[in-house]
């Protein structure tokens, strides 16, 4: 029973994450009453490998 409990709490945590990214820093905001989560987030989406459109490549290495 504790398990479950524990389980469930770090899946709101991350959900909680994942709906404060989607909702500020991802739209270019600052996180109104956690700058430093922000900030974080921010710096987190920078260093992470992302998936380039063709929009996005030089026409000479399409």
């Amino acid at each position: 029973m504790l398990m479950i409990v524990v389980s469930m709490l770090l899946i709101l945590a991350v959900a909680g994450l994942v709906v404060t990214f989607v909702a500020y820093p991802h739209r270019g905001q600052q996180v109104p009453q956690l700058p430093w989560l922000g900030d974080a987030m921010t710096r987190a989406a920078q260093r992470t490998p992302t998936i380039r459109s063709e929009d996005d490549v030089p026409a000479g290495r399409r």
